[in-house]
C-alpha cells in the first residue's frame, strides 16, 4: 500500500515537472522566434530600402570622361550603396525581354537614354534625403534627368516605421503574457507543496531556508525548458538560412549569439522571480488559509 502511494506521488510530481518544462519551452521558444523578427526587422527593412533606384539619364553628347567621373563622385559618396551604368543598348534589350517584343524595329530607332542606377544605403532612405539627392545629380550640366518612383519612397518609410512600431508592442505584450503563462505554472507546481512549506516554518525553518530548494529546483526546469527551446529555434534559424538565404540570418552571428544568451538567461530569470514569489505567499499564510 504505501509503495503505490510512493508511486503515485513519484508519477505526480514527475508530472508536476514536466508541465513546468513544457509550458517554460513552449512560451520560450515563441518568444526567441518574436526575439529572432525583433532583432532582424531593421536588416529586413534596410534590405528593402536598398532595393530601390534612382535612375540618372544622361544627355546624348554626353562624354565618357564625365561618365567616368560621376561613376567615381558617386562611389565615394557616403550614401550609395552600389552604381551601376546601363547603356541605351542594354535597356533597350531589357525592355524588349519585359514586354516581349522588339520595340527598336517597330519604331526604326532606340528612344532610349544612357543611364546610371544608383541604389542607395538604407540610411538614406527618406522622402527629404533622397528628394536632396537627387536634386544635387540633376545639377550636373550633363543629366538629362535623374527619375525614382516617389510614392514607393514614402511608402516604404512609413510601412517600416509602423512595422518596426507593432512588433515592439506585440513584443512587449506577447513577453507580459509569457511571463504570466511560466508564473502560473511553477505556482500550480510550489501549491502542492504548500503543505510542505507550512509544515517546515512551523517547526522553525527560516523563509530564505524554505525557500532555497524550491527556487533552485525551478531553476533547473527554467534551464532544461530554455534548452529544449534554444534546440527547436536552432532548428528553425538551420530551416530559414537553408530556405531562404536572402535572411541572411548567418550574416552577423552575434544577433543569434544575442537571442540564444536572453531566451536562455530568461528562462532562469523568470523561474527565479515567480518561484521567490509564489514560496512567499504560502509562507505569508495563515494555515487555515492553506485550505482555500
Amino acid at each position: 500500500m504505501a509503495n503505490s502511494f510512493e508511486n503515485y506521488q513519484r508519477r505526480k510530481l514527475i508530472s508536476s515537472y514536466f508541465s513546468v518544462v513544457l509550458s517554460i519551452a513552449l512560451v520560450l521558444f515563441l518568444l526567441g522566434i518574436l526575439g529572432l523578427l525583433v532583432l532582424n526587422t531593421k536588416k529586413l527593412a534596410d534590405r528593402s530600402k536598398e532595393q530601390i533606384t534612382i535612375s540618372v539619364f544622361l544627355k546624348e553628347n554626353t562624354k565618357e570622361i564625365e561618365v567616368e567621373q560621376l561613376q567615381k563622385t558617386l562611389a565615394m559618396s557616403e550614401y550609395t550603396k552600389s552604381s551601376t551604368y546601363v547603356s541605351k543598348e542594354e535597356a533597350a534589350k531589357q525592355h524588349s525581354e519585359d514586354i516581349g517584343e522588339d520595340f527598336v524595329d517597330y519604331l526604326g530607332y532606340n528612344p532610349l537614354k544612357n543611364s546610371i542606377d544608383v541604389k542607395l544605403k538604407a540610411d538614406f532612405v527618406t522622402a527629404e534625403k533622397v528628394e536632396e539627392i537627387a536634386a544635387t545629380l540633376a545639377e550636373k550640366s550633363f543629366v538629362d534627368e535623374v527619375s525614382y518612383d516617389r510614392v514607393l519612397v514614402s511608402m516604404v518609410a512609413k510601412s517600416v516605421e509602423q512595422i518596426g512600431f507593432w512588433i515592439l508592442v506585440a513584443s512587449a505584450i506577447f513577453t507580459f503574457i509569457a511571463v504570466l503563462l511560466i508564473n502560473s505554472s511553477i505556482r500550480l507546481s510550489i501549491y502542492s507543496k504548500r503543505f510542505i512549506i507550512k509544515t517546515m516554518q512551523m517547526v522553525g525553518a527560516t523563509k530564505t531556508f524554505i525557500r532555497r530548494p524550491f527556487i533552485w529546483q525551478n531553476i533547473k526546469l527554467g534551464m532544461i525548458g530554455a534548452a529544449i527551446a534554444l534546440l527547436a529555434i536552432a532548428g528553425v534559424v538551420y530551416y530559414l538560412n537553408t530556405n531562404f538565404q536572402d535572411f541572411g540570418l548567418f550574416d552577423e552571428p552575434y544577433i543569434l549569439i544575442i537571442l540564444f544568451v536572453s531566451v536562455f538567461l530568461l528562462g532562469i530569470l523568470i523561474s527565479f522571480i515567480s518561484t521567490y514569489f509564489a514560496t512567499q505567499r504560502f509562507l505569508n499564510l495563515r494555515t487555515d488559509e492553506l485550505y482555500y
